[in-house]
């Protein structure tokens, strides 16, 4: 009897995980309130570009991201609270215009030259101007 049990209960261990493999993964959310970036954007692609200003700027999320409202230990990503983040949106039209222009060549090496967010921020909040 207990051998029939222990049978029992590996064919329904066994069915259960077997079943679990063909079940939907769940997925990261989609973004949503993307102005500039592309809508379809994945969301490796878009903490890359994030990872991308946070380097060029020295900053962390909270200084484009405005906290939630029902948890402020939390950001609300998709929020235009924040006014800094419109002055990122403009700025990431700005360089790409810039680039569009003025950028289109490669390099010896074959990468494409243009300006990013570095190239005036240099890892700081707002770009140091050279006085000459």
């Amino acid at each position: 009897m207990q051998y029939k049990k222990t049978i029992t209960f590996s064919i329904l261990l066994g069915t259960a995980v077997l079943l679990s493999a063909f079940m939907p993964q769940q997925q990261e959310p989609k973004p949503t309130n993307l102005k500039v970036l592309p809508k379809n954007i994945s969301h490796d692609d878009l903490d890359e570009v994030m990872d991308g200003f946070k380097a060029a700027l020295g900053v962390k999320c909270g200084f484009c991201h405005s906290p939630r409202k029902d948890n402020p230990k939390k950001l609300d990503f998709a929020s235009d609270d924040n006014p800094k983040k419109e002055i990122a949106r403009n700025m990431m039209r700005m360089t790409a215009k810039i680039n569009k222009k003025y950028f289109h060549e490669k390099d010896k090496e074959g990468k494409l030259i243009n300006i990013s967010c570095a190239s005036c921020h240099n890892g700081k909040e707002e770009p140091v101007t050279i006085k000459i």
